[in-house]
C-alpha cells in the first residue's frame, strides 16, 4: 500500500497572518484555511473538519473568507461579528486571524 502524502496545492493566491504568534502561510484555491496552515507548517485548533464542532473558530481581523458549505456552524450574529471555521473557511483575500491556539509545526 501507498505511503499517504500530504495534497499538493497550487501557488498561494492569498497571505495568511495568524496573531498573536505572527504565523504566516499561503492560501490556496479551494484548500480550506486549515488545509492550506498545515500543510505550510501552521496548526490551527480543529476536530471535526466539517464545520460542526467550532473546535477551530477563530476571528477575522482583517480580510474576507468563502464558505465551501452552505451553512457552516455560526449563526449569522458570529459571522457578522467577524467569526469564521477555518475547517470550512477559503480565504477571498489576503488575511488576518485571531487564534491564539494556533501553533508552528
Amino acid at each position: 500500500m501507498p505511503a499517504t502524502s500530504a495534497p499538493v496545492l497550487s501557488a498561494p493566491e492569498h497571505r495568511v497572518v495568524v496573531l498573536p504568534q505572527q504565523l504566516t502561510f499561503g492560501a490556496h484555491g479551494s484548500a480550506s484555511l486549515l488545509e492550506s496552515g498545515l500543510v505550510q507548517g501552521v496548526e490551527l485548533p480543529s476536530s471535526c473538519r466539517n464545520g460542526t464542532c467550532r473546535a477551530c473558530i477563530c476571528k477575522v481581523v482583517l480580510g474576507q473568507v468563502r464558505y465551501r458549505i452552505e451553512w457552516p456552524g455560526l449563526s449569522a450574529d458570529e459571522k457578522a461579528e467577524g467569526w469564521c471555521l477555518p475547517c470550512v473557511a477559503v480565504a477571498c483575500s489576503d488575511l488576518v486571524l485571531e487564534q491564539p491556539a494556533a501553533r508552528a509545526i
